[in-house]
């Protein structure tokens, strides 16, 4: 686990936070917190009007320089990773953006989780290119051109595949010791610790666990669903909780999230269902696994936008990060009730691709914890969508979630059991 340890005696949620430009947020998550230095610097609320002197041109030309010093560069901590409070050591990087150390100085840049069991508050630094990716969100929902011509959508894309074939290149395996400093990365979990070994950076990546390092919780259960990510969870028991809390974009909804076509039949059974949103930092291992004991469907893949799925993105009012970005949806029959689960895995911004493995054997049985795919590089997000019925959350996901703060978990954790009687 990545973050820094904060008392929780600092954990107060920000809700309707003052934006520079007089609007608020309603119930925007994360705390105002004293700086883990033992300073008093606030949870910065992103905003353009934060870097009154950058424009849209240094955001989009910043990015590409990230990328580009990623590949003739190996410290992952000075190109895309730099952590936003360790800027005022990377002085080319001042250069790109004005004010962006003024800025990283006088806030922290990121998220708060609880670390499940102990409700410990962790911060989670925001590593440079997502608080890049985040400013141009805003300009791209104004539809304005960046470097005279492209949208922002077309940069991010554009940016997201370039750093997909950097890391998958032969080259790219130098970055990986750094990237394993950086986020002090647990090696003994490792199926293969040699870093060596591994032929490129999304190599290791996609990196594998040892056997019994993810023990399924309540296996012997036939009611149990468990996590399909390490990952930062939230959970709502319907759409309409998931849109009060957590997801406020203004086009969100399953039926959009699915690309279903408008016909009540295709939608019905994700008619105002139960969502679990597992959220996958950089830091964490990337390979998903199936949270139900069922049988493998249709894999439908939907085109769309590299946005960042930052939580700061996703309870931004009016960005419409999941129902834009491309995914790729694996429809489950759930064993115990014969419903269907729709298990969509998104991309983000500089996520390379989604890899189905087990997934992609459609009209087999997977049991909970079994293998179903992969994301290459970047950080990323799953949703899964569980009909009514299918699953009652556990109580300390459902506390969290609304407060609302996302809960670290990890693969095969409990995060609920179909009801009894179903």
């Amino acid at each position: 686990m990545c973050g820094i340890r904060i008392p929780i005696p600092a954990l107060r949620l920000r809700r309707n936070k003052k934006k520079p430009n007089g609007d608020t947020d309603n119930q925007t998550p994360g705390p105002d917190a004293p700086a883990p230095s033992g300073g008093d610097k606030p949870l910065e609320n992103i905003h353009p009007d934060n870097l009154p002197d950058a424009q849209v041109d240094h955001l989009a030309r910043a990015l590409q320089a990230l990328v580009d010093h990623s590949a003739r560069h190996t410290d992952v901590s000075q190109n895309i990773h730099a952590p936003m409070h360790a800027l005022f050591k990377i002085p080319w990087i001042h250069d790109l953006i004005p004010g962006i150390e003024k800025l990283a100085a006088a806030y922290h840049m990121g998220n708060f989780f609880l670390v499940r069991g102990t409700q410990e508050p962790v911060f989670e630094s925001m590593p440079l290119y997502a608080r890049v990716g985040m400013h141009l969100l805003f300009y791209g929902k104004h539809q304005i051109r960046v470097l005279g011509t492209q949208t922002v959508e077309h940069l991010l894309k554009e940016q997201s595949i370039k750093q997909g074939h950097i890391y998958d290149s032969i080259e790219s395996a130098a970055s990986i010791a750094s990237f394993v400093r950086t986020y002090s990365l647990p090696m003994d979990e490792l199926l293969e610790p040699d870093i060596n070994k591994y032929k490129t950076f999304n190599d290791f990546f996609c990196r594998k666990l040892r056997a019994g390092v993810r023990p399924v919780e309540d296996l012997d259960n036939p009611l149990g669903i468990c996590s399909a990510a390490d990952c930062r969870l939230t959970v709502y028991q319907s759409v309409d909780l998931a849109r009060e809390y957590w997801i406020k974009g203004r086009n969100f909804n399953t039926r959009n999230l699915l690309n279903l076509p408008d016909s009540e039949v295709a939608a019905s059974p994700y008619h105002n269902a139960s969502l679990a949103i597992f959220r996958l930092a950089p830091s964490d291992y990337h390979r998903f696994h199936c949270p139900i004991d069922g049988v493998v469907g249709d894999i439908v893949d939907i085109p769309g936008q590299y946005y960042t799925v930052n939580p700061q993105a996703v309870n931004e009012p009016g960005f419409d990060v999941f129902t834009a970005n491309r995914r790729s949806v694996l429809y489950l029959t759930h064993a115990k009730t014969g419903l269907p689960v729709a298990f969509v895995a998104i991309g983000a911004l500089l996520v390379g691709s989604i890899v189905w493995t087990g997934g992609k054997q459609k009209g087999g049985d997977v049991k909970r914890g079994d293998e179903l795919g992969t994301f290459a590089y970047g950080g990323s997000t799953i949703v899964v969508i569980f009909p009514k019925g299918v699953i009652q959350f556990d109580d300390d996901l459902v506390k969290n979630s609304n407060q609302p703060i996302e809960t670290l978990v990890k693969v095969g954790n409990s995060i609920g059991k179909t009801p009894a009687g179903e």
